[in-house]
């Protein structure tokens, strides 16, 4: 028994939770034969990676030196391709009325892959900065993350905060996306505090730590944030049908697979520079496998 136990089924279980709603929402939508479905079918695939990637991470990352960086590299690819699906439902369905076919609402889907590679790039590298400068490596790893929720939310910040009128969509959903911010708000909360540990050293290192309650809120979070993007998506349906211009399926495809492409070469470049390079020697021999109370952020 490690503190990665109980991380590792809360991200192991709440993958099959989504696979499962994956698997209801195909019983019930069109995902292949109709356009308005595809932004949809991207984000279900990646909130369904995401909690995997993390489970195999905080499962195997305590095998060697180089299991631990390599699988949190993986990690980080994983939430990168998440917020490209976040910004695939926003430009569909979230997106205000009076911005639809704006030009941030056609370059919104490519800035976000970009984004992603921003964030791989900057978490991965964050790691090669752990012993000799901890505080710099926790600050660009918070940024990493923290960009991309930033950009993908801009519409939907726009619309809760700025937004009046009858264009403004003040639906059923309004509620949900409001839970989700709080519970993401929370997220990025524990992320950086290390709250409740720091406060009774040693007494949270199996159950309770931050990184485990960070992974509650973080699959809470989507949770909400699903349930709000079917309802804007129903609602919204028959005037988004008739006033946005949908991507076709080889630019969606060709998107994705750009950021998911990009994303590998990154996680590569950094799984070189860790085996090959002399400047990775300080964070491999600081690695103790053995320390069961010791804590991935």
């Amino acid at each position: 028994m490690t503190n990665e136990t109980v991380n590792i089924w809360t991200h192991f279980l709440p993958t099959w939770y989504f696979l499962w709603r994956f698997l209801l929402l195909s019983h019930t939508l069109d995902f292949w034969g109709h356009s308005y479905n595809w932004p949809l079918l991207v984000y279900m695939m990646l909130i369904c990676l995401y909690p995997f990637t993390s489970s195999f991470a905080h499962t195997f990352s305590s095998m060697s030196a180089h299991a631990r960086h390599i699988c949190y590299f993986l990690d980080y690819g994983a939430l990168s391709l998440y917020s490209l699906g976040s910004a695939f439902i926003y430009s569909a369905y979230i997106m205000p009325d009076r911005w639809i076919n704006s030009a941030l609402h056609r370059y919104f889907v490519p800035i976000a892959a970009f984004n992603t590679f921003i964030c791989t790039g900057l978490s991965c590298y964050s790691r090669f900065l752990e012993v000799d400068q901890p505080q710099l490596s926790k600050v660009l790893r918070t940024v990493a993350f923290v960009h991309p929720f930033m950009f993908d939310n801009i519409p939907l910040f726009f619309r809760l905060i700025f937004c009046f009128g009858e264009d403004c969509n003040w639906n059923e959903a309004v509620r949900l996306h409001f839970t989700h911010l709080s519970f993401a708000f929370l997220t990025g909360f524990l992320f950086a505090s290390h709250l409740p540990e720091r406060l009774a050293p040693g007494r949270f290192d199996y159950f309770g730590h931050s990184h485990q309650l960070f992974h509650i809120c973080a699959v809470l979070g989507t949770h909400f944030q699903l349930e709000a993007v079917l309802c804007d998506r129903a609602a919204r349906e028959a005037w988004l049908a008739a006033h946005s211009d949908g991507d076709s399926l080889a630019v969606t495809l060709g998107v994705v697979a750009t950021a998911l492409i990009g994303n590998l070469i990154l996680i590569c470049f950094f799984t070189a520079t860790l085996l090959w390079s002399p400047r990775a020697n300080s964070i491999l021999q600081n690695h103790s496998p053995g320390d069961a109370r010791f804590k991935e952020y």
